[in-house]
């Protein structure tokens, strides 16, 4: 860990906004810099304009990509755009109103010109098209990189399913926006921001009050307001700032709203674990000045810049692992949630704990198994067919209380409120929750490390098949599975995951490092785990050799 780490940023860590907007519209990228070049991730295109990588140029071929799929799909609806509190969300939503109002495209800004979560907008898509009047399906756009620091810019599309998009969809967009950046964006149709705003294509949605207005659709809000709890809601300067502060008043919660200013250099924060600004509610240097204040609250919670990620702090452990956390609150919903169809299964990554294995079998309920992604459950969500879907990452989303679909993405907003909820209804914290539940099903460790690879090995890894594997041990344990697809869909998983009665290893190769990640757990302890990551890498290493 850096010295630093977990103390508060100092002038010198803070990025210059002006130079970062300024590099927004100067700079154009390099096309024979792979790195400059429109790359989809499982969260849309991120970058920086300092680097090239997330400039005017970009966003205006990625939105006139969005316009031609969206003709080409046959989706005529509104497409509702939001955008974070990064310094590059503001540009990036001008550069796309002018594109996207030069191809026709009915547009939905937020009414109050303020900030728009990614669930806020998810909810949006689902509330429309939802109903039979609507015959012409909506879809969106996130300004968002997430948690990345301050000098980064993202930007992601959501089809009518309000969800993130799939491969097929962002494939397609990434590939048409470089062919027009290849081209000096001379096929980009665009109109001024003055003409764009004018547009009578142009509108307003409001993301605030329709959203906080269904929220006792999905949380139980009458049983945390009169519980009294104490609650402290940090949003650490993101989308839901505003959201918070309603939230609190319209439905009479005690809560404090920590850190409410908006900061596009976030000075307030505390330096992550590599000494950056990082906005990640999932790590406890991040969290560190909510962590220290943990005694003030009877639940505590953080969220990312969009709003799509949680974090979960309780006064007698502090910041919970988010694993530990899904395990809780799917073990709260299903025991909870009447209404909810009796074979609704649970979802989880295949790198998430198999404590949420555990804690579904004894359920009785079917566990639904995904590669990393979260539009790998979208369909579940949408169909009612699971409650719930997690992320090892802090990222989830479950139905409404009536067993309907909430919001096809990652809702960081219910998940903060739903771990008030549990300690309202139970009188124990998550954590407390979490520690009954060990005592169950044992206690797992779980690791990730990462191993260097180069991109051959990456490549090799990202191909392999379980015939690959001639193991048939693994830390002392017979191996009782090699998977390359998913059990859950049948999807690949890009890598490799092995198990064994009271272990597991999952191996995928990084996106933008050379390097593979190994995500690691075991019920026998903190050694044993150690012991399965050496045999883990010694075993990836000699298949991708």
């Amino acid at each position: 860990m850096s010295n630093r780490a977990g103390t508060v940023a100092t002038p010198e860590d803070l990025v210059d906004i002006d130079a970062l907007i300024s590099a927004y519209y100067d700079l154009t990228p390099e096309m024979s810099d792979p790195a400059q070049r429109v790359a989809f991730g499982t969260s849309g295109h991120r970058g920086s304009s300092f680097k090239s990588s997330f400039n005017d140029a970009h966003i205006a071929a990625i939105s006139q990509a969005i316009a031609e799929y969206r003709k080409g799909q046959g989706i005529t609806g509104p497409l509702f755009m939001g955008k974070d509190t990064h310094a590059l969300s503001g540009p990036a939503q001008d550069t796309a109103l002018e594109v996207l109002a030069a191809n026709g495209v009915t547009v939905l800004l937020d009414a109050a010109d303020g900030f728009v979560p990614t669930p806020a907008l998810s909810r949006a898509i689902i509330v429309h098209n939802a109903k039979p009047a609507n015959t012409a399906q909506a879809d969106g756009i996130v300004i968002t990189p997430s948690h990345n620091p301050p000098a980064d810019g993202g930007f992601k599309y959501n089809p009518p399913h309000g969800g993130p998009a799939d491969s097929d969809a962002t494939g397609w967009i990434a590939n048409r926006a470089n062919e027009l950046l290849e081209g000096g964006n001379k096929d980009v149709v665009r109109l001024s921001l003055e003409k764009a705003q004018a547009a009578e294509t142009t509108g307003t949605y409001d993301y605030l009050g329709s959203y906080v207005d269904e929220l006792g659709d999905v949380i139980d809000m009458e049983a945390i307001a009169s519980s009294g709890l104490k609650i402290g809601a940090d949003p650490m300067g993101s989308a839901s700032v505003a959201y918070w502060q309603r939230i609190a008043e319209q439905y009479k919660l005690n809560m404090d709203v920590v850190n409410p200013q908006v900061d596009p250099q976030w000075a307030f924060m505390t330096l992550d674990w590599d000494e950056k600004i990082r906005m990640d509610c999932s790590s406890p240097n991040a969290m560190a000045s909510l962590i220290a204040n943990r005694d003030k609250y009877d639940i505590a919670t953080g969220n990312d810049a969009d709003s799509d990620r949680h974090g979960i702090v309780t006064p007698d452990h502090g910041l919970m692992n988010p694993n530990h956390y899904l395990a809780t609150a799917i073990d709260y919903l299903y025991r909870n949630r009447t209404g909810w169809a009796q074979d609704a299964g649970v979802g989880k990554t295949l790198v998430s704990s198999s404590i949420i294995d555990r804690v579904a079998d004894s359920l009785g309920r079917a566990l639904v198994e995904v590669p990393v992604g979260f539009k790998y459950f979208v369909d579940g969500l949408s169909k009612g067919t699971i409650g719930f879907g997690g992320e090892e990452s802090a990222g989830a989303s479950f139905l409404m209380r009536d067993g309907k679909v909430w919001a096809t993405d990652k809702d960081g907003i219910i998940l903060a409120l739903l771990a008030s909820e549990m300690t309202a209804v139970t009188g124990k914290t998550p954590s407390q929750r979490y520690a009954e539940l060990t005592r169950s099903f044992g206690e797992p460790a779980y690791a990730r490390v990462d191993a260097a690879a180069t991109r051959e090995q990456k490549a090799k890894l990202s191909k392999l098949s379980p015939a690959d594997v001639t193991a048939s041990e693994l830390a002392g344990e017979t191996i009782t599975a090699k998977l390359t697809e998913a059990p859950g869909n049948g999807a690949s998983i890009g890598g490799l995951k092995v198990t064994t009665e009271s272990a597991w290893f999952a191996a995928r190769p990084s996106g933008t490092e050379d390097v593979y990640k190994i995500y690691a757990e075991s019920f026998k302890g903190a050694e044993h785990l150690a012991q399965v990551q050496k045999e883990a890498k010694a075993l990836v290493d000699g298949v991708i050799a």
